[in-house]
């Protein structure tokens, strides 16, 4: 399964114009890439039902719960996790803003 952001795919798409680094340039950037790998274990207390609905919906997506976890916690921090609320209201100013 290739599940690429369009970002990730824009970067396959142009993997031979990508120039190498080397020196401090290179160190920083791979020392960028140690951190984010990094994973630390946490204990984290969250309601029951919360919990199989997690559960219930990474099933539903073929992942384990820990993994969907992690990653919304990664889009949140990241601002890439929107409200429902937030869209609609985008859309409905894009329309009104058409039928001008």
């Amino acid at each position: 399964m290739n599940n690429l952001s369009n970002e990730e795919r824009a970067i396959e798409n142009s993997i031979d114009s990508l120039v190498a680094v080397s020196g401090d340039k290179r160190n920083r950037v791979e020392s960028i890439i140690k951190r984010a790998k990094k994973n630390k274990a946490i204990s984290l207390r969250i309601a029951e039902y919360d919990l199989e609905k997690l559960k219930e919906k990474a099933q539903n997506d073929g992942i384990p719960y820990q993994t969907l976890i992690s990653m919304v916690l990664h889009k949140y921090i990241t601002n890439q996790l929107v409200e429902k609320s937030e869209v609609l209201k985008s859309i409905q100013l894009l329309q009104n803003k058409e039928a001008v």
